[in-house]
């Protein structure tokens, strides 16, 4: 299984703010702290925020913050809300327009291997992955 990179930033962010939960944090600042661009994580942010995983408010002094607590957050459920098309085609809920449907002997082995994929991101919650603060990075000693 592959996540996109939108999810993968989207958990990122999300790790960050359980790291700090009751700090705000501004896209800017987030974005350079992840080294993602600043367009990218303000639509993260909004797909996020869309989905009840952040609060977000406008303006001098804005940011975002976790909407919930960590605890309550499992990394699946992040996952469910954020992944785009199915892993296949014929998981379309129109099927798709795939020419071994019906007789297809795969279908169910990667629908078993998603399930349980998901099933291993459902048991761990994004406190359990809370990012603390960046630490600044001291030189090698020579």
């Amino acid at each position: 299984m592959r996540l996109t990179s939108f999810t993968d930033y989207a958990l990122r962010a999300l790790m960050r703010l359980a790291g700090e939960p009751g700090r705000s944090f501004a896209t800017g600042e987030m974005a350079a702290e992840l080294d993602i661009s600043r367009n990218h994580l303000a639509k993260v942010v909004r797909d996020l925020a869309d989905s009840g995983f952040i609060s977000t408010q406008r303006g001098a002094g804005g940011g975002f913050t976790l909407a919930r607590p960590a605890q309550s957050i499992t990394i699946g459920e992040v996952v469910r809300a954020l992944e785009g098309p199915p892993l296949v085609e014929c998981f379309r809920e129109d099927g798709g327009d795939c020419v071994l449907m019906p007789r297809c002997r795969l279908k169910a082995r990667l629908a078993a291997a998603r399930e349980a994929f998901m099933r291993e991101l459902d048991t761990t919650t994004l406190a359990e992955c809370a990012y603390p603060a960046r630490l600044k990075r001291t030189p090698a000693p020579a």
